[in-house]
């Protein structure tokens, strides 16, 4: 049977219609699965016996299972689910100055490949449902007590873009004043460069954050890192995004990983700004995070602290994100390729 998570507040309407229901019992029925995330329909206390008997015959209603949590000594929390398939997704919880980002994967597995992350060793299964990708949500929140999400970001793994339509369908039940309630700009999604995707985003009159995996300010750099450049070369992606930012009035930022002698020298902070500077964004440095099956390493400090002064020198707006659960398989795939 179809999960009722995979339905939207306006569908569920159409189906009570079709059972002679009103519109407010779906809205009912909504409140129950995203506001109380009870994971039963015999839960339901305000719906008759009649019509949960009718949801149960008609709709599934089941949990992920957690094959393992890992919990960092920063915090940082790792779990990694089974599908009822047998494909395995990571999610993650990250504690930060009073915030609470879950990160979210978006299929099982990565077709794009890029040259130094876990996500896409193991090669790519299949899209996830929306009831997948917001019961990984639902069960972070059955880890917490007196804690509330705060922040979503789909920086899991897979590409969000390219599992469009249920990504989508999923944001806008996170974001629903009766769904789960969380405000647009507290939600991100990250793409390799999917132009077609960004450009039908920048469409949809959400103001959620948009955010781009650069890794490389020119194009043999960042066609070797991401095979995707082939497809969607950087000039186009840097039009697309600066069209997104005007559209959506949102700030778009770019994400950079730090790789030694790779993409944090002098000439790649030059190419880095003359790519971005003069209009809304920024950029996230992130300093590598090793994966057995690369042979890239972390720059030093002091090639990180000359990067970052170069940037900042030159008016990019730059932050240095701290790596999080280095001590637990953190980066994207890591702990989803060990238990495979």
């Amino acid at each position: 049977m179809k999960d009722i998570r995979d339905y939207s507040l306006d569908e569920l309407k159409d189906v009570f219609k079709s059972w002679d229901e009103t519109a407010y019992r779906a809205k009912q029925a909504f409140s129950w699965l995203y506001q109380k995330r009870v994971d039963s329909f015999d839960l339901m206390s305000n719906l008759s016996l009649e019509l949960r008997k009718k949801l149960k015959d008609n709709f599934s209603l089941d949990r992920l299972k957690l094959d393992r949590l890992q919990e960092s000594s920063d915090g940082t929390k790792k779990f990694l689910f089974a599908l009822e398939d047998g494909n395995l997704i990571e999610s993650v919880l990250i504690p930060v100055k009073g915030r609470l980002t879950a990160c979210l994967s978006s299929q099982a597995g990565c077709p794009f490949s890029c040259g130094f992350c876990a996500s896409g060793i193991a090669g790519f299964k299949r899209n996830l449902e929306v009831s997948e990708i917001i019961g990984q949500l639902l069960e972070i929140y059955y880890t917490l007590k007196d804690s509330a999400v705060t922040n979503v970001v789909f920086m899991g793994t897979g590409e969000p873009l390219d599992n469009y339509e249920n990504v989508l369908k999923a944001i806008r039940i996170i974001n629903a004043s009766q769904g789960l309630n969380i405000g647009a700009r507290r939600i991100t999604i990250s793409t390799c460069g999917i132009i077609p995707g960004i450009k039908r985003l920048a469409s949809e009159g959400l103001q959620i954050e948009l955010s781009v995996s650069l890794h490389a300010a020119d194009e043999k750099t960042r066609t070797r890192l991401m095979p995707v450049n082939k497809k969607y070369p950087l000039r186009d992606l840097i039009s697309a995004c600066k069209d997104y930012a005007v559209l959506t009035k949102r700030q778009v930022t770019f994400e950079y990983v730090l790789i030694k002698d790779l993409n944090c020298s002098k000439e790649a902070g030059d190419n880095l700004v003359r790519l971005l500077r003069g209009w809304e964004c920024k950029v996230n440095l992130l300093v590598y995070n090793p994966v057995r099956e690369f042979p890239y390493q972390p720059p030093e400090e002091r090639e990180v602290e000359f990067f970052v002064w170069l940037l900042r020198k030159k008016g990019i707006v730059v932050t240095l994100r701290k790596s999080r659960g280095k001590d637990i398989d953190g980066a994207c795939g890591q702990l989803r390729n060990r238990s495979l």
